[in-house]
């Protein structure tokens, strides 16, 4: 891992919050989102121009701001950085409109990392922030597609408002009435090829992604691993 200098100047313990994690974990943290090999990419110093702010259209909506991301960035500000990886980052919606910046920013880039490292690392924001989702990763792994037809009920889209509730009623009857070319059936969006879903499988297997989803989830990582093995086995693939 690549050695950080933090800045002496900001070792106030209960700057941005989060007294409760210790001043050295939170450098551990920040320092596994710098080694990131992308990070010296994403950053080049901000201008405070306001125009990643602009075009955010989270900051719209919430109280988040693209530019403070990259501030405290740049100033290796630990508590900072650490209380955006628990609170704000989870806000952005990953549209990296944010890249229009002149001076080359990215902070969705910045993002990205400090995301995946709190799922790397269990943190309870990670599992917060993507507990609504463990039905489209189930999804998503299992059957190649996204949000299904039978995904539509109250109880897991509760925020969709109480029409949600008429449609979950009559899924078959929306499915039919959908062009013929569409998959009618409501447990999957579409057909996606077997051998197209063993390879996806093979990937999040190589590329660690399985194993980040059993830090948020264990229960779906165990039930995917399970299913995606006997698929492998079936077709007389090893890993």
């Amino acid at each position: 891992m690549a050695q950080v200098t933090f800045d002496p100047y900001l070792k106030l313990e209960h700057l941005a919050g989060h007294a409760d994690v210790t001043r050295a974990e939170k450098e551990r943290l920040i320092s596994k989102v710098m080694a990131d090999r992308r990070f010296p990419d994403y950053l080049y110093g901000c201008y405070e121009c306001g125009i990643c702010v602009a075009v955010c259209p989270s900051a719209r909506f919430y109280d988040f701001s693209p530019r403070r991301i990259a501030q405290a960035a740049a100033r290796v500000d630990v508590d900072l950085m650490f209380q955006q990886m628990e609170e704000d980052i989870w806000e952005c919606s990953q549209c990296f409109s944010c890249l229009r910046c002149p001076r080359g920013n990215n902070p969705g880039g910045i993002i990205t990392i400090m995301r995946e490292v709190a799922v790397e690392e269990g943190r309870r924001s990670a599992k917060t922030a993507l507990e609504g989702y463990s039905r489209i990763i189930y999804k998503i792994m299992s059957t190649g597609t996204q949000v299904s037809p039978d995904m539509l009920q109250p109880d897991a889209f509760p925020d969709w408002g109480p029409e949600v509730k008429d449609v979950s009623e009559n899924l078959s009857l929306w499915r039919r009435a959908l062009p013929p070319e569409t998959h009618h059936t409501t447990s999957t969006g579409w057909d996606v090829a077997e051998s197209t879903i063993l390879e996806l499988y093979v990937i999040w297997l190589e590329t660690g992604a399985l194993e980040m989803i059993k830090e948020v989830d264990t229960g779906i990582h165990m039930i995917l691993e399970e299913i995606m093995e006997e698929r492998l086995e079936e077709e007389g693939i090893e890993i």
